[in-house]
């Protein structure tokens, strides 16, 4: 009972966190919206809409993702489940593939280039394999790699986080963006992969 509390309450966090985030991307949408920034936020291709693209599809998987795991959903609501899953998918794949761009185009530098350029590579791979094992109706492992799929997805909400408090840090913003470029995910990744390591037998499959 406590653990499914905390559950709970660790879901709900991330709920609010993502529709927070989330709809604040949506402002790149708007008429007027804020280009790539400037400084280590600066990027080449953002003039040609790759930005826009990306924080579409990608505020619309963030948004999306986190009721897919509440488990009144998958039980009770299958059709609404797999309509949101494919929608997810779609929005992973758009946003993935604009943020591999973005990566390409990042003047931050090399290695901020390839840390934002795998975490998209990551992402379009755990999720594509995600809905692989969804058509092949292998549900254990589809609920696994959409964890994962997922954990890579709260990369846009760890960066907002990061990025306010290295500034509150006084720390050198470049250095620091460089970093960012890769904690924004890999320990998301990193608590994905512990906690299904030790928790295998808690994810019961669900007929979709």
């Amino acid at each position: 009972m406590a653990n499914r509390a905390i559950s709970r309450v660790w879901l709900g966090t991330v709920v609010v966190f993502s529709v927070l985030i989330g709809l604040t991307a949506y402002r790149y949408l708007l008429p007027g919206a804020p280009g790539g920034g400037s400084g280590v936020l600066a990027n080449r291709f953002t003039h040609v809409g790759v930005l826009t693209l990306h924080a579409g599809f990608a505020a619309t998987a963030l948004l999306i993702g986190p009721f897919q795991f509440f488990p009144e959903l998958r039980a009770r609501r299958r059709t609404l489940h797999r309509r949101l899953g494919t929608t997810y998918v779609i929005c992973v794949m758009g946003g993935g593939l604009a943020g591999l761009v973005l990566s390409l185009g990042t003047t931050a530098g090399p290695v901020t280039g390839a840390g934002f350029g795998l975490l998209a590579v990551t992402w379009l791979i755990c999720t594509a394999n995600a809905w692989r094992l969804a058509v092949r109706r292998a549900f254990v492992d589809h609920e696994r790699w959409m964890i994962r799929s997922f954990a890579l997805t709260l990369a846009a909400v760890t960066l907002r986080i990061y990025m306010p408090i290295a500034g509150a840090l006084h720390l050198d913003m470049p250095a620091a963006y460089t970093a960012i470029a890769w904690l924004c995910w890999v320990p998301n990744l990193i608590a994905a992969e512990i906690y299904l390591a030790l928790r295998p037998s808690r994810l019961a499959g669900v007929s979709v």
